[in-house]
């Protein structure tokens, strides 16, 4: 079969053609019936007058698999601008069974009706507003490849299966490992530092597990994590390069996702060049005189406070996305670095972007003497703890100034296709309550 594809059809006007998909829509008008063909590119529609090929569609539903044989027609009003008329049918895989959600019409994303969504997953991903968001992410993901690969870093691979927990907490699996206690990765911290001492920069893209026991419209079991990390920086050098992926990813996706960004009705965020930084002390007085809620002295900020101050930023600063600054040293991880000069301050940043964060970052201690002391004293581990040890031997190897971050990827598309929960922008989602599909 030579196949043409639903993009290509404006290309063969006056062609015989064949293509070949789903039957995505069907409708009788004024004695003419219209089919939508669906494959990989979008829609085509197809106009069938004999009888005998009408006839083929009898009691055959959505979803059936279709080759049809046409002339292609010039037709604005048409997806693509033509159609395909005189169309004889082969019917290649019929479908019987009516689809239990619907393929053919936007699906409701309010929260009443997402458990049905992702029950049905496996078909509501046909319906051509769900494939949009999947394909803008696509995108986003070849954006920030493209960004990192432009910038002389190195794509890496790192392990699952670790003999501790990066992060420590509880918000881990554990599992059996030949009789031994294993954990699924929380995230690739101790890998990523430790290849900062064989390529400089590094960056994965990823799944991590954290056995997160909250039921929120931001949290998951399972998502893809964005790390990165890079030597012979210092913070400011860090900021500029979310900065500036954000701003890369932002302009690549408008301009090659934007008719999949149109069918979401997603709106260009307004960003600046230099992404704003405000400190947390500051968010917490601006927040608490604004609306009379104190959070001064919090060593957090809250979710309606993240939203608070990106909407600040956005109507003040002219940016939707800010960096906050200046966090407790006292919440820092035993691998991070204090401010130089301020050790009450932890020399990190996090990324708020349209009301959530979407990426945390921050310098690590390098010298081998201070982060000994530091897991010792915030985790209380032994240096020959098999968790621990490789990064500890890394940094007795000769480690450079450095530092990374790591974004979540479905956070990160919600915010800019205007979804609501982490959950629409997972293909299939994983919390305390879904283990399926």
């Amino acid at each position: 079969m030579d196949r043409v594809l639903t993009g290509d059809i404006k290309k063969h006007v006056n062609k015989t053609i064949t293509l070949a998909g789903w039957l995505h829509k069907k409708r009788l008008l004024g004695g003419l019936t219209f089919i939508n063909i669906r494959d990989r590119q979008g829609l085509a529609q197809v106009v069938l007058q004999s009888k005998d090929e009408i006839e083929k569609l009898r009691g055959l539903q959505l979803g059936t698999v279709l080759e049809v044989t046409g002339k292609v027609v010039d037709e604005p009003r048409a997806p693509g601008g033509a159609e395909v008329h005189d169309a004889t049918l082969t019917v290649v895989v019929p479908v019987s069974e009516e689809p239990p959600v619907e393929i053919d019409k936007p699906l409701s994303h309010k929260p009443e009706n997402l458990d049905t969504l992702f029950e049905y997953r496996s078909i509501g991903l046909r319906n051509l507003q769900e494939t949009a968001i999947f394909k803008v992410q696509s995108d986003i993901t070849r954006a920030i490849r493209e960004y990192f690969y432009t910038h002389d870093f190195t794509e890496i691979r790192t392990p699952k299966l670790l003999a501790a927990a990066t992060e420590g907490g509880a918000e881990v699996f554990k599992i059996d490992y030949f009789g031994k206690e294993a954990t699924l990765a929380q995230s690739p911290q101790f890998y990523k530092q430790i290849m900062v001492g064989v390529f400089e920069r590094v960056f994965e893209i990823a799944p991590v597990y954290r056995a997160e026991p909250s039921a929120t419209t931001r949290h998951m079991t399972e998502y893809i994590s964005i790390d990165a990390e890079m030597g012979f920086i210092n913070i400011v050098d860090l900021k500029e390069l979310l900065s500036n992926l954000l701003n890369y990813v932002s302009d690549y996706i408008w301009d090659h996702s934007a008719q999949d960004l149109k069918k979401l009705n997603a709106v260009k965020p307004q960003l600046t060049k230099e992404t704003p930084s405000i400190s947390m002390k500051e968010i917490h007085d601006l927040y608490s005189k604004a609306t009379g809620q104190s959070t001064v002295g919090e060593k957090d900020l809250r979710p309606d406070e993240e939203r608070w101050i990106c909407e600040y930023s956005a109507k003040n600063l002219k940016s939707e996305a800010v960096f906050v600054t200046d966090w407790p040293a006292s919440e820092m991880k035993f691998y991070h670095k204090a401010q130089e000069g301020n050790s009450e301050l932890a020399d990190r940043v996090d990324l708020l972007f349209r009301g959530v964060e979407i990426a945390t970052g921050s310098m690590r201690e390098n010298r081998y003497d201070v982060v000994l002391t530091q897991l010792k004293k915030m985790v209380g581990a032994s240096p020959d703890d098999p968790g621990f040890r490789p990064l500890l031997l890394a940094m007795q190897a000769g480690m450079p100034s450095h530092g990374g971050f790591g974004m979540g990827l479905e956070r990160l598309t919600e915010k800019f296709v205007s979804l609501h929960n982490i959950k629409e922008a997972t293909l299939f989602p994983r919390d305390l309550n879904r283990l399926s599909p």
